[in-house]
């Protein structure tokens, strides 16, 4: 009788870490190495997403919105099996918001496939 190892859980609290505290890094460390996120924004639409392939074009990304003078606030998330869904809403100091929703496969805990949907407020 082999014994057979416990799936890895995706890491939720590392998620609201990252996203509260602005850290990167430690939002970088929930991707797997070969991971693809795509961003679908107003000017990246659906036809023509944003996409980024592996840990160096997502950490690109990471570092630049989370290097933003803003704060950013995991609102829900959600784990199911090898998925995860989550909310995040940002504010920017002249009171802009933005909000975003992401739905991710998981492999090993970790993402791998995920997909970003994120809506501005208009700017006057």
């Amino acid at each position: 009788m082999g014994t057979t190892a416990a799936p890895t859980a995706f890491d939720t609290r590392a998620l609201r870490e990252g996203i509260e505290h602005r850290d990167a890094d430690t939002l970088l460390a929930l991707y797997a190495d070969d991971a693809e996120l795509r961003m679908v924004d107003h000017k990246t639409q659906p036809s023509h997403p944003l996409v980024m392939h592996g840990r160096s074009e997502i950490s690109a990304m990471l570092a630049d919105v989370y290097g933003r003078e803003m704060t950013h606030k995991l609102e829900q998330v959600v784990v199911q099996g090898d998925h995860v869904a989550f909310m995040e809403s940002c504010l920017y100091p002249d009171g802009v918001r933005v909000l975003c929703t992401s739905v991710a496969d998981l492999r090993d805990g970790r993402i791998v496939d995920q997909t970003s949907i994120q809506a501005w407020d208009e700017q006057e």
